[in-house]
């Protein structure tokens, strides 16, 4: 992830504009994300995902909780397709495959 990438707040609020960010390549093909919080003690992180069209990423699982919510665009996995304003949970190391039919662009949370 990016050096610059938010860490937690001990006061206070802080802008951060994900538009100002360029989007960063993954491991995954087709997969790009914009960095936006990210607790290095924890691992908590928060990031913007875009999900190009077609692109698909096979079965793997996390080691946190993770959560989706689609902004723009459709999202599925092996279980559901998603639409925008829908959201998705996962439970820690929980199997699962992730990919957008057409493109789209989510909001990724992974907590402890």
């Amino acid at each position: 992830m990016a050096s610059d990438t938010i860490d937690r707040l001990t006061s206070g609020s802080r802008l951060v504009d994900p538009g100002l960010r360029e989007w960063e390549a993954t491991d995954a093909p087709g997969f790009l994300i914009k960095p936006i919080f990210r607790d290095e003690r924890t691992g908590d992180s928060s990031m913007l995902m875009r999900i190009e069209p077609g692109a698909f990423f096979p079965a793997h699982a996390h080691g946190q909780l993770e959560e989706i919510l689609v902004l723009e665009g459709d999202f599925y996995d092996e279980e559901h397709s998603y639409a925008p304003g829908q959201y998705c949970q996962r439970a820690v190391g929980a199997s699962h495959t992730a990919g957008s039919r057409g493109g789209c662009v989510v909001f990724v949370v992974y907590r402890n």
